[in-house]
């Protein structure tokens, strides 16, 4: 990762910047849903602010990290689950997007958690091969669960666990 890019916690004041990002590297190959519109929040109940990790650049963001409880119930409290990942265009190939992961991981296993879980598109090889290098691993395949651009897609759902890990990078 190049030197001068520090992963810290987001801000209130970040939500435009991340929204942005999102918007900019938005596509069909990461994403099933549709694409924001420019007006809408990033923050809410669902995805508090302190879920977010942001990669800055400078004085700019060039990357984020959105991780949340996997479900609300109790019994559950020890999964978190990533929401979403964004590295700018320019920014890729760095280890940007390796260290987002690698922090939201020490993150969650530092307020506790056991295992991360994620769901990643069929077709995003970048992504599973970058989350492979985290150290997840696919642990079920829903076939077919999109239809994008009249397309059938699945959705890959892949896991690691946080309790045997020192936060070290994986090979």
């Amino acid at each position: 990762m190049a030197l001068d890019v520090v992963i810290r916690p987001a801000r209130a004041a970040d939500e435009h910047e991340i929204l942005e990002l999102h918007r900019s590297t938005w596509s069909r190959v990461s994403e099933p849903g549709p694409k924001r519109p420019p007006d809408a929040a990033l923050f809410d109940e669902r995805h508090p602010v302190e879920g977010f990790l942001v990669a800055e650049h400078g004085r700019g963001v060039v990357g984020y990290i959105a991780h949340a409880p996997a479900s609300p119930l109790a019994s559950n409290r020890h999964v978190r689950h990533i929401q979403g990942l964004a590295v700018l265009d320019a920014a890729r190939g760095s280890g940007i997007g390796q260290a987002l992961v690698e922090a939201a991981c020490a993150a969650a296993r530092a307020g506790g958690a056991r295992r991360m879980t994620l769901r990643v598109l069929g077709h995003n090889g970048p992504a599973q091969r970058l989350y492979r290098r985290c150290g997840f691993a696919v642990v079920g395949v829903l076939p077919e669960e999109f239809l994008l651009d009249g397309a059938y897609v699945d959705d890959v759902w892949m896991s690691r666990s946080l309790s045997d890990r020192d936060g070290a990078a994986h090979p």
